[in-house]
C-alpha cells in the first residue's frame, strides 16, 4: 500500500486575494484524485497555516454579509467535515495575539476533526514528509 503525502502551506492572508480559500479548496479536492490512483494507493493531504496565513482563520467572519462571498471560515469547516488534517502554527498565533479559542470549529456540523494547534516543528515535519508541497 502506497501513501502519497501532500502539504498545502498557507503563508499569506486572504486579504486582497483568494490564497487561503484556494489552498483549502485544493486540499479538499484530494478526494477526487483517488479515482485516478492504482489499487492500494492513497493520498494524505495536510493543510498548514504559518506566518501571516494564520490571520484569516478567526471565526466570526462576515464575508457573505459584507462582500457576498463565502468566508475562509466556511471553507475551513468544509475541510474539517471531510476529515482533512489542518495544522496551525502555535508560535504564529501567539505572535499575532490570536487566541486558540478564535479558531473555527465544525463540531456543530458533525465533524470529527478539529484544527490542530501545533509547534512549527510539526508543520516542518509534515512538509518534509510530503511528496508534493504547494505554497499559497
Amino acid at each position: 500500500m502506497s501513501d502519497i503525502k501532500l502539504a498545502f502551506v498557507v503563508q499569506r492572508p486572504q486579504y486582497k486575494g483568494e490564497t487561503s480559500r484556494l489552498a483549502i479548496t485544493h486540499a479538499i479536492a484530494y478526494q477526487t484524485v483517488e479515482i485516478l490512483l492504482e489499487d492500494g494507493q492513497t493520498v494524505t493531504p495536510k493543510l498548514c497555516f504559518i506566518g501571516e496565513g494564520v490571520l484569516g482563520l478567526q471565526k466570526g467572519q462576515n464575508a457573505m454579509d459584507l462582500y457576498g462571498i463565502t468566508s475562509t471560515e466556511s471553507h475551513m469547516k468544509n475541510a474539517l467535515l471531510v476529515d482533512l488534517d489542518v495544522l496551525v502554527c502555535k508560535e504564529d498565533l501567539a505572535k499575532y495575539g490570536i487566541p486558540e479559542a478564535a479558531m473555527p470549529s465544525a463540531e456543530e456540523m458533525g465533524a470529527d476533526k478539529s484544527i490542530q494547534i501545533v509547534p512549527f516543528t510539526e508543520i516542518q515535519k509534515a512538509v518534509e514528509e510530503a511528496k508534493h508541497v504547494l505554497f499559497f
